[in-house]
């Protein structure tokens, strides 16, 4: 896994993050879909109703809007209700999910207490210290319980997708 050099929130192959300063017809679809005036511009009124959002529907709040909030809000990655504008299906939280379950086994064997034989990554999902604790998680991941290893992973999903685990992905 990567250690984390703090990832821009852009971009990540196929996976469209969404943050405050982004601008567009995205943005304007996910601000119709949160019931707010759609200007496009994701500005501190969208932020405020995205983290409203995610909270509600037991998302990660963050702010940003990655596949699961788009999922979430019935939105592709494309902004449009199904598929993105290529015909190809949208990331919703299933996928993610099931592409996680993945990275666990191929890392750790889904092990939330597994620790590298050199003690660099550790947990379910391999974090290094510095990419936890860029993720906000608190302590050792290996000692974190396995469902905030998971939340954790969610959000490093979102902001670097399945590249942040370059040997299981």
């Amino acid at each position: 896994m990567t250690a984390g050099g703090g990832a821009a929130l852009a971009t990540s192959g196929s996976t469209v993050l969404l943050h405050r300063g982004s601008h567009g017809s995205t943005i304007a679809a996910v601000q119709h879909a949160l019931g707010i005036t759609a200007d496009g511009v994701y500005g501190a009124a969208t932020r405020r109703a995205v983290m409203e959002f995610q909270r509600e529907h037991g998302l990660i709040v963050d702010g940003i809007v990655g596949p699961q909030t788009l999922g979430a809000l019935g939105l592709s990655s494309a902004g449009s209700p199904s598929g993105s504008s290529d015909g190809t299906p949208g990331t919703s939280t299933g996928d993610t999910s099931s592409e996680l379950q993945k990275i666990a086994q191929c890392e750790s064997s889904g092990n939330p207490g597994a620790i590298s034989p050199d003690g660099t990554y550790r947990g379910k999902y391999q974090f290094s210290r510095e990419t936890w604790r860029e993720l906000g998680g608190t302590g050792d991941p290996a000692s974190a319980p396995e469902s905030v290893q998971d939340q954790m992973a969610v959000k490093l999903m979102q902001s670097q997708g399945p590249a942040a685990w370059p040997n299981c992905s």
